[in-house]
């Protein structure tokens, strides 16, 4: 199992709409909004690197309106 966090950036006037999106992505567990340097935190849960790779590149960052992410996978120590 692979988990990881994106965290996304969407335009101004577009954080909502691009939510709604995100959190309907196969993979997405949960995705939320929040206040700071990033609008939406989604956590992602699949069963290999390749399938977070297509959610990254394939779903989240072709959505209209995301302008930026930063991917942390989690290593679990």
């Amino acid at each position: 199992m692979v988990n990881a966090y994106s965290l996304i950036s969407a335009e101004p006037g577009k954080t909502a709409e691009v939510f709604r999106k995100i959190k309907s992505i196969e993979g997405i567990k949960k995705a939320e909004t929040v206040a700071g340097p990033y609008d939406i935190v989604a956590r992602i849960e699949v069963d290999s690197l390749e399938k977070l790779t297509k959610i990254i590149f394939g779903e989240i960052r072709s959505t209209s309106g995301v302008t930026n992410t930063t991917t942390l996978i989690v290593v679990g120590l």
